[in-house]
């Protein structure tokens, strides 16, 4: 038996092999593994519910799947081809079984996937069982590996898989050491190590529906602008870097975007935004299945930014989300957001309201923030 072969069986075994880790994440649960995601109580509902498109996350059952489109390509030398053909109204569709390794492409030509105006970029995830193409960037400094072009950009049934899944607790620790200097010495430190992003937009209406997002130390989805943005369906996991680590991510300019039917876990923060003046989004029926490296719903505030102001953007509903992940927080807003905010009718496994699970602590008054009618524990859950 030469060497190779000898270790052969322990590289896959260690998931050096087949993609390097992701070898070793499993694929979504399936609704009958992540169980009830919703409760009533005196007649109304509280926590996350399925909506009709199918199930919360998508995947098989979800009823708006691609299956061919007028470009259908296997190769990412034939996707870059058919993107910098296609027009608005037409589908670019990724046959699953093909290979779209950009990880070359990214360091020899800094690529960037750029998606036209109007177009679909579209795989079968949900079809027959199928995960979907997976396309995927092993290269740190991927940022973004998929952009949009123009507006109403809508990628869909896809696993956007990115180079970094690990929280990397250890570089942030040794970055933001008190003796390595002052906080510019710190940061740049922190950043020689490179960050990537998935999707990104600029322009209005990006839909982003029954992907797989996972493995963005910046972000799986980074709105760098626009409005009427729609992120839904999708199984957004390991986006996790210490310090970054966004599942979908609000950006420096004005970024407005509905947040749904999504199932979340293992992101540092699931939803963030920079609190800048023009960020706005509305979160509802998702689902935290139970692990986050920080608080899961965010949005930062004018100390983050240091521009001298408390201004955690525009405003937030955050309602009918399930919390299961009790070792953070639910939702922090770091900040006043400058018109009124709601949080309610979520199901939370934590079993008390307070300063554990949400921040501010308490709300109402100046925080511009009404804290009401949500439901708390794991088991025969209470409204509080």
């Amino acid at each position: 038996m030469t060497t190779l072969e000898a270790v052969l069986p322990a590289m896959v075994t260690l998931g050096l092999l087949a993609n390097g880790p992701w070898s070793r994440l499993d694929d979504m649960p399936p609704p009958t593994d992540l169980g009830q995601t919703w409760v009533e109580i005196g007649g109304k509902v509280y926590g996350a519910k399925p909506d009709d498109l199918g199930p919360i996350g998508g995947g098989e059952g979800y009823t708006r799947i691609v299956t061919d489109g007028d470009y259908h390509v296997k190769t990412i030398d034939e996707l870059i081809d058919a993107l910098g053909k296609a027009q608005a109204g037409q589908v670019v569709f990724l046959d699953a079984a093909g290979d779209y390794d950009c990880t070359t492409l990214v360091y020899g030509e800094k690529l960037v996937l750029e998606v036209p105006e109007g177009v679909t970029l579209a795989s079968n995830r949900g079809q027959d069982g199928s995960r979907g193409a997976t396309l995927y960037s092993d290269a740190f400094q991927t940022a973004p590996l998929i952009r949009a072009k123009g507006p109403n950009v809508r990628i869909t049934g896809l696993w956007v898989r990115g180079p970094d899944p690990k929280p990397r607790l250890d570089h942030h620790a040794r970055s933001f050491r008190a003796d390595r200097g002052d906080s510019k010495v710190q940061h740049e430190y922190y950043y020689r190590f490179p960050c990537s992003k998935g999707i990104d937009s600029a322009f209005p209406g990006l839909e982003v529906d029954n992907c797989e997002v996972s493995g963005w130390s910046v972000a799986g989805v980074h709105l760098s602008g626009g409005d009427n943005h729609h992120v839904h369906h999708n199984y957004i996991h390991h986006n996790q870097y210490n310090g970054l680590g966004y599942g979908v991510c609000l950006g420096y300019a004005q970024a407005v975007v509905l947040i749904e039917q999504n199932l979340f876990n293992y992101n540092r923060h699931s939803i963030a935004g920079t609190g800048k003046p023009g960020n706005a989004y509305e979160a509802c029926n998702n689902v935290e299945i139970g692990a986050s490296l920080s608080h899961m719903f965010d949005m930062h505030g004018g100390r983050d930014r240091g521009d001298g102001t408390d201004i955690a953007g525009d405003w937030m509903r955050i309602h009918h989300n399930t919390f299961r992940c009790t070792s953070a927080r639910a939702v922090v807003i770091r900040g006043v957001p400058q018109q009124p905010s709601e949080i309610y009718g979520n199901w939370l496994f934590h079993t008390e309201p307070g300063g554990s699970v949400f921040g501010p602590w308490p709300t109402g008054g100046n925080t511009n923030i009404d804290f009401r009618d949500n439901a708390y524990g794991k088991e025969n859950p209470v409204v509080k």
